[in-house]
């Protein structure tokens, strides 16, 4: 179990901490719903986490596989809808590795990026596509 406690500092602003760390992060609400926009929202958090996630699961394979995923990179754009309520519609994720990762390897990669907790937890009317390019290749 992971404790965060999050405090609403007013101005739609919110302060959450990370427990085991410390580390703390502030978000905004964005400017389309009456915030200003200054740093994340909950929603972009939601997209930072699907990056970073499958991100991270692929680095889990590459450093057992001994590839160095250094620059890779993730771009994922949030989509909101207002029907039947605000929320967000569609996350599509567009993986760059760099590196020359062989068949076998992309396959193991890819099929890691798929397990993402974050990926598996979004709502399933999310359409949250995940796209490969291997540029290198």
């Amino acid at each position: 179990m992971i404790s965060i406690t999050a405090t609403y500092d007013g101005d739609l602003r919110c302060t959450a901490k990370h427990g085991p760390s410390g580390n703390t992060l502030f978000t905004d609400a964005p400017v389309d719903n009456h915030g200003k926009g200054q740093s994340f929202s909950p929603t972009d958090l939601v997209a930072t986490a699907l990056a970073t996630c499958t991100m991270t699961l692929m680095g889990i394979v590459a450093k057992r596989e001994g590839l160095d995923l250094t620059e890779m990179h993730v771009h994922v754009e949030k989509h909101m809808v207002t029907e039947p309520v605000r929320r967000i519609g569609r996350l599509p994720v567009k993986i760059t590795v760099r590196g020359k990762p062989t068949p076998e390897q992309r396959k193991k990669l890819e099929a890691s990026a798929k397990t993402c907790p974050v990926h598996k937890s979004l709502h399933p009317d999310i359409d949250a596509p995940i796209e490969f390019v291997y540029p290198d290749l």
